[in-house]
Protein backbone atom coordinates (compact mmCIF):
# COMPACT_ATOMS: atom_id res chain seq x y z
CA UNK A 1 0.00 0.00 0.00
CA UNK A 2 1.33 3.53 -0.98
CA UNK A 3 1.69 6.39 1.21
CA UNK A 4 2.24 10.24 0.27
CA UNK A 5 5.43 10.90 0.46
CA UNK A 6 4.83 14.71 0.36
CA UNK A 7 2.38 14.40 3.07
CA UNK A 8 5.29 12.58 4.78
CA UNK A 9 8.20 15.45 4.25
CA UNK A 10 5.92 18.17 5.57
CA UNK A 11 4.80 15.71 9.10
CA UNK A 12 8.72 14.66 9.23
CA UNK A 13 9.60 18.47 9.16
CA UNK A 14 6.41 19.67 11.60
CA UNK A 15 7.33 16.69 14.12
CA UNK A 16 10.74 15.19 13.84
CA UNK A 17 12.21 17.98 16.28
CA UNK A 18 10.09 17.22 19.00
CA UNK A 19 11.70 15.65 22.12
CA UNK A 20 11.59 11.43 22.13
CA UNK A 21 9.90 10.96 18.71
CA UNK A 22 10.51 8.08 16.14
CA UNK A 23 9.91 6.90 13.09
CA UNK A 24 9.32 3.70 11.70
CA UNK A 25 7.70 2.06 8.40
CA UNK A 26 4.47 0.54 9.38
CA UNK A 27 1.18 -0.62 8.56
CA UNK A 28 1.92 0.18 5.00
CA UNK A 29 2.94 4.04 5.79
CA UNK A 30 5.16 5.32 8.27
CA UNK A 31 4.18 5.57 12.15
CA UNK A 32 5.68 7.80 14.62
CA UNK A 33 6.10 6.97 18.02
CA UNK A 34 6.63 8.54 21.30
CA UNK A 35 8.75 7.19 23.78
CA UNK A 36 7.97 4.14 21.64
CA UNK A 37 4.08 4.55 21.38
CA UNK A 38 2.51 5.74 18.13
CA UNK A 39 1.57 8.74 18.21
CA UNK A 40 0.55 9.42 14.62
CA UNK A 41 1.07 8.07 10.94
CA UNK A 42 0.59 7.94 7.43
CA UNK A 43 -1.95 5.34 5.63
CA UNK A 44 -2.16 6.61 1.76
CA UNK A 45 -3.06 9.99 1.49
CA UNK A 46 -4.21 10.47 5.33
CA UNK A 47 -3.04 11.29 8.55
CA UNK A 48 -3.78 8.31 11.65
CA UNK A 49 -3.88 10.21 14.80
CA UNK A 50 -4.17 8.49 18.50
CA UNK A 51 -6.80 10.63 20.02
CA UNK A 52 -7.61 8.53 23.07
CA UNK A 53 -10.78 6.95 24.12
CA UNK A 54 -11.92 10.54 25.66
CA UNK A 55 -11.74 12.59 22.46
CA UNK A 56 -12.93 9.63 20.23
CA UNK A 57 -16.36 10.92 19.71
CA UNK A 58 -15.58 14.03 19.21
CA UNK A 59 -13.09 13.90 16.43
CA UNK A 60 -15.02 11.06 14.80
CA UNK A 61 -17.95 13.72 14.50
CA UNK A 62 -15.18 16.29 12.79
CA UNK A 63 -15.57 17.02 9.27
CA UNK A 64 -13.23 14.92 6.76
CA UNK A 65 -12.60 12.22 10.02
CA UNK A 66 -13.55 8.78 10.09
CA UNK A 67 -12.66 5.83 11.97
CA UNK A 68 -9.31 4.01 11.67
CA UNK A 69 -9.84 0.55 10.05
CA UNK A 70 -7.58 -1.74 8.15
CA UNK A 71 -8.48 -5.15 9.00
CA UNK A 72 -12.27 -4.43 9.36
CA UNK A 73 -12.31 -3.71 13.13
CA UNK A 74 -11.94 -0.47 13.94
CA UNK A 75 -9.72 0.75 16.31
CA UNK A 76 -11.23 2.95 19.13
CA UNK A 77 -9.35 5.90 20.07
CA UNK A 78 -7.43 6.27 16.98
CA UNK A 79 -8.95 8.51 13.74
CA UNK A 80 -7.73 8.17 10.22
CA UNK A 81 -7.96 12.42 9.03
CA UNK A 82 -8.66 13.35 5.18
CA UNK A 83 -6.47 16.13 3.97
CA UNK A 84 -9.88 18.22 3.81
CA UNK A 85 -9.06 18.19 7.85
CA UNK A 86 -5.98 19.43 7.54
CA UNK A 87 -5.11 21.69 4.62
CA UNK A 88 -2.47 24.06 5.69
CA UNK A 89 0.14 23.28 8.39
CA UNK A 90 -1.37 25.04 11.20
CA UNK A 91 -4.19 22.14 10.91
CA UNK A 92 -1.89 19.80 10.51
CA UNK A 93 0.20 20.16 13.09
CA UNK A 94 -3.24 20.61 15.58
CA UNK A 95 -3.65 17.01 14.49
CA UNK A 96 0.05 16.09 15.29
CA UNK A 97 0.32 17.62 18.56
CA UNK A 98 -3.34 15.72 19.13
CA UNK A 99 -1.24 12.56 18.45
CA UNK A 100 1.75 13.47 20.61
CA UNK A 101 -0.15 14.48 23.45
CA UNK A 102 -1.81 11.20 24.04
CA UNK A 103 1.03 9.18 23.38
CA UNK A 104 3.11 11.20 26.23
CA UNK A 105 0.31 10.05 28.84
CA UNK A 106 1.04 6.03 27.86
CA UNK A 107 4.22 4.23 29.65
CA UNK A 108 6.94 4.05 28.01
CA UNK A 109 8.25 1.36 25.70
CA UNK A 110 11.27 0.11 24.76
Amino acid sequence: MAYDKDLEARVDLLSLNWPGIAKKKMFGGVGYLVQGNMAFGIVRDSVVVRCGPERYAANLARPGVSEFDLTGKAMAGWVMVSPDAWRDDAGLTAWLEMGRDFAVTLPAKD
